[in-house]
């Protein structure tokens, strides 16, 4: 564990000499790792707040890129997981596995719509690769058509270094709001396509009618739509896009919010298709790991039977109705986008606007403010109505820098 009192810059410093994540992944803004404009690394956290190395507090609007749902360190949440370390549950149990595996898989299975079967992973990436194998068991075929972001693997990985060009081939992607894109796709493909993966929405909003037909699309050639509902699962409603648009998937994948920041993953969908798993191997040690799974169960009780989902959404709104006339007369850089639960402030696909997004930035975290300039942003069931108005009062303040 660090000392409390080493300086940030030691920190840093030792981390760019032994993390090799520290080293690929790069600064948030454009300033080099530089401290004072962007936290680097975060020391405890607590409801709609967060603490950097140095004990500075932010409130955060990153949530860890949207899996806290409730709140940092939900006290409800940590209760059922130390419930499970009484037990010795942090231990691995297998080849046994937790009763909390058949609870949660029904739990999956009741809340999200068309789920008749639910397998439980890790990560998100696990889960969308395991949708992408049994869609091929599934069909026959090889060939992945799929838009949005999908996972780090080598089907869908966004940049192409280091994946064979074998692999790749097999995987392709088409314009979400390109429909004629898709179907010449599937038409080049034709007989060969096992899915048709897509993210709900991406930063703009979308209808369910273009969802349908993205689904029909594929089912008219003979694939199966999947639904990668990382970001949105469990946050637009409690059986998330599926619910939300009303829209039904041959499988959906989730991870994120499920859990309320704790690594747990699942892929649900239509029973024969989920089969596919007894013609295949897709396993994990740790898939079985029993605490991750009572806080899934807790995260989704909570958002089945409490008001948390309706007050996400009431302070989403609130967040983007607030934003919409600071941001109104710099169009041509900035937009405010998505849905209230996981907002989204675009800014324009160039070097001007890229840097003015990074000034934006670094003037809101300089107020105590943590955002982001090119990811969507996430609100949680702790930001309370004056959380939302001293953001906004920040944004207005930061909007200068644009």
């Amino acid at each position: 564990m660090t000392d409390v009192g080493l300086h940030t810059s030691e920190l840093l410093d030792t981390a760019l000499r032994v993390d090799a994540r520290a080293r690929a992944r790069g600064p948030i803004t454009g300033r080099e790792y530089d401290v004072a404009a962007y936290p680097v690394h975060a020391r405890s956290a607590k409801g709609s707040r967060i603490r950097d190395e140095s004990g500075r507090e932010y409130l955060d609007f990153l949530l860890g890129y949207g899996p806290i749902i409730l709140g940092h360190n939900d006290d409800r949440i940590n209760n059922a997981v130390i419930r499970c370390l009484v037990d010795g549950g942090a231990n691995c149990m297998a080849p046994l596995w937790p009763p909390e595996q058949v609870e949660l898989c029904n739990l999956l299975c009741e809340v999200v719509p068309n789920a008749e079967s639910a397998f439980l992973l890790k990560t998100g990436s696990d889960a969308t690769s395991a949708a992408v194998r049994l869609a091929r068991i599934h069909t026959g075929r090889e060939v992945v058509l799929r838009s949005g972001y999908n996972g780090w693997h080598d089907w869908s990985a966004p940049h192409p270094v280091g994946i064979p060009k074998s692999v790749r081939s097999l995987t392709q992607e088409f314009s979400f709001d390109d429909l004629e894109n898709l179907e010449k796709l599937l038409l080049d493909n034709a007989g060969r396509v096992a899915a048709v993966m897509t993210t709900p929405f991406q930063e703009s909003r979308t209808t369910s009618a273009h969802l349908a037909a993205i689904r029909d699309a594929a089912h008219r050639h003979g694939a199966l739509f999947i639904l990668d509902e990382m970001r949105s699962g469990f946050r637009l409603a409690l059986g998330g896009a599926q619910e939300y648009f009303g829209i039904d998937a041959d499988m959906a994948t989730f991870s994120k919010a499920m859990a309320n920041g704790f690594a747990i993953s699942a892929l649900t969908g239509r029973a024969d298709v989920l089969d596919g798993l007894a013609r295949t191997k897709i396993s994990s040690t740790f898939f079985a790991s029993r605490p991750e799974m009572a806080a899934a169960i807790t995260t989704m009780r909570l958002l089945r039977d409490t008001s948390a989902l309706e007050t996400i959404r009431t302070r989403g709104e609130q967040l983007m109705d607030g934003m919409r006339p600071i941001f109104s007369s710099r169009r041509d850089v900035v937009s405010v986008h998505g849905y209230g639960p996981m907002p989204a402030l675009v800014f324009a696909p160039d070097p001007a606007a890229r840097a003015a997004a990074d000034r934006f930035v670094e003037a809101c975290v300089a107020r105590g403010v943590l955002v982001h300039p090119n990811h969507q942003w996430f609100v949680s069931e702790s930001h309370t109505s004056k959380d939302i108005d001293h953001a906004l009062e920040v944004f207005d303040a930061a909007a200068a820098a644009l």
